[in-house]
């Protein structure tokens, strides 16, 4: 495509040239893909150029136009309206394009400039609870950014900071403490994430009853939230804990060891991974030496009861507790550690922070900080903040124990892609083992689109219903184009059709054929425009534009019926290349699409 529009420049720099006798550079003609009001692929704007030509938009439109359709083989036909000249461009230089794009290896890199060496973080669970729906998002953004970035040649760790201390591990460790009995995930026939999840919904429900009780006595609430025994238990916990507390440490890796088992678990079900795990136990002490780096070279001050603070206010911020009185440390001492830690690591030009968008404020106060501090790696930081997901029945709760849980929405959409794939009839010469595959594949690549399909920045209404429908902007539509395509090539094997057949006896193309085509030349600039914005959104709508393309062209022309052997050929080969555009672009969203269905 990019050979396509540096030719169609050269070819209007000559018309002006020839028409009005000026120098127009390339760098100067903006090419923009027409309205699809009108017919043409590339729109040039002409306004621009009224002073310099010397005549008006229309009149510049209408005497360029026809000198390109008399001398420029490649434009067969142009309309002018107001100020912009669509150009229809031949389809013989469009069937070239097409041979461009299939002599491309798969997998090759999309050159944008942008960053050569990329963090991405993203996960980030707490040890404390299992992953819910809020997590799938971030998981599936994480994942789908890092394969975006590597697409245009970038190398890219894919980093995992687990938030293993702090109150909230404690508060599941108390309860479990007080009313474990010795449970294990064994011995309850749960998976450990849960076991440590049902234990922290306890701590909660125990330190309401006990919050009431105080209310009750005359204690005004915010004093009772204090004074709770169970909220003071766990306060002495962190403390043994940062202390080296022997049981207390014992405990810790028991639960977290049957966490982390839970975990992983679900991280391979839902097909995410990671290159580079960070722990919070070891970069909070990391974090306290840039705390005190920060008072010494007096950034950083002390209060009356030895809590240590920033004062951001030049910034536009406020002033933020980096480390608590009685010397522990808070998220952001932490986080000034794990950011010097993977700087360490990996030198990064880049380093990408996936964490939803009610953590804004902390992310511009991580920066602010280290830009204090004089950290050369502080204006690599970029927070991709994503919208929360809301269910029909409204915002999840981890507390309350309100969550949708990770693992038991995944068997819910691959039980409903199972009934929409039966009641469709697509399980046809599949064994047990491969219609079950199917299911998962289905249902996965239901989930992941429909979190995926909605630019991140944007809360968004998950409807676990629609997403798994065959029809529609959905992961299965797009999967099911794939496994028609795939059919065909197998029927086209069958019948000795090459895919690579030679196709210059192709001068004209089915308008169908043709919108293909353009949509197929888009990828790079799609890619390009994914990694820019860090949205997966975009590579999610080229996916289903490049599926109803074919689509159109599925039902409006023959394959195996044409007559035209050329013709025949070409159509393989195009569904060939469209196969291979959706499988990579569905890929880069961490999506697999299957060959049978």
């Amino acid at each position: 495509m990019q050979q396509l529009e540096q030719t169609l420049k050269a070819a209007l720099g000559a018309a002006i040239q020839h028409v009005f006798g000026q120098e127009v550079p390339a760098s100067q003609l903006t090419l923009q893909p027409t309205r699809k009001e009108f017919a043409g692929q590339f729109t040039l704007v002409t306004f621009p150029f009224t002073k310099t030509l010397g005549k008006g938009p229309e009149q510049i439109g209408q005497a360029v136009g026809e000198w390109l359709v008399a001398n420029a083989p490649l434009v067969q036909g142009y309309n002018v309206v107001k100020g912009f000249l669509n150009l229809e461009i031949a389809d013989a230089e469009w069937v070239k394009v097409f041979d461009q794009l299939r002599q491309l290896p798969a997998g090759t890199p999309v050159a944008t400039g942008g960053p050569q060496n990329v963090v991405v973080e993203y996960s980030s669970p707490n040890t404390n609870k299992p992953l819910h729906l809020g997590h799938l998002r971030n998981n599936f953004l994480g994942y789908s950014v890092a394969e975006i970035l590597k697409a245009t040649g970038a190398t890219v760790t894919k980093a995992n900071l687990v938030n293993d201390r702090g109150i909230h591990i404690c508060k599941s460790m108390l309860a479990y403490q007080h009313y474990g009995q010795g449970e294990t995930p064994q011995s309850a026939g749960i998976k450990g994430d849960h076991l440590a999840g049902k234990y922290y919904v306890l701590f909660e429900k125990h330190y309401r009853e006990q919050i009431k009780q105080l209310e009750a006595e005359g204690v005004l609430p915010e004093v009772a939230k204090r004074q709770a025994p169970m909220m003071l238990e766990a306060q002495d916990m962190l403390r043994a804990w940062e202390a080296g507390d022997e049981e207390v440490v014992s405990l810790w890796k028991q639960m977290n060891g049957w966490v982390y088992e839970g975990f992983n678990e679900t991280y391979q079900t839902i097909g995410v991974d990671f290159d580079k795990y960070y722990y919070e136990s070891g970069t909070y002490l990391l974090g306290k030496e840039r705390v005190e780096e920060g008072l010494q070279k007096g950034v950083f001050f002390r209060k009356e009861d030895g809590s240590v603070w920033v004062d951001l206010k030049e910034e536009g911020l406020d002033e933020k507790l980096l480390l608590r009185a009685d010397g522990t440390s808070v998220y952001m001492t932490q986080d000034l550690g794990t950011a010097e830690l993977k700087y360490q690591d990996f030198h990064y030009d880049l380093s990408v922070y996936v964490i939803a968008d009610e953590q804004n404020y902390h992310m511009q106060v991580l920066k602010a900080v280290l830009k204090k501090l004089g950290k050369p790696y502080a204006d690599a930081i970029y927070h991709l903040s994503y919208g929360m997901v809301d269910l029909p029945s409204g915002k999840m709760k981890s507390r309350e124990g309100t969550v949708v849980d990770a693992d038991e929405l995944v068997r819910e959409v691959v039980e409903a892609a199972k009934a929409a794939t039966l009641e469709k009839g697509k399980t046809e010469g599949l064994t047990e083992q491969e219609a079950a595959r199917l299911y998962h594949m289905l249902g996965l690549g239901a989930l992941k689109y429909y979190l995926l399909k909605v630019d991140p920045k944007k809360r968004m209404l998950f409807n676990p219903e629609e997403s798994v429908s065959l029809e529609g902007h959905t992961g299965p539509f797009i999967q099911y184009s794939h496994a028609r395509i795939s059919a065909i090539r197998r029927k086209a094997a069958e019948l000795g059709i090459a895919e690579d057949a030679p196709l210059a006896s192709i001068t004209e193309l089915h308008a169908t054929e043709r919108e293909l085509v353009q949509e197929l030349a888009r990828y790079a600039a799609v890619v390009a425009e994914a990694a820019r914005t860090q949205s997966p959104a975009v590579v999610a709508q080229y996916a289903y534009d490049v599926a109803k393309a074919y689509n159109r062209v599925y039902t409006e022309v023959e394959v195996f019926r044409e007559n035209d052997a050329a013709k025949k050929a070409f159509r393989v080969a195009l569904s060939a290349q469209t196969a291979q555009a959706i499988k990579a672009s569905m890929g880069l969203l961490g999506i697999e699409v299957p060959e049978r269905m």
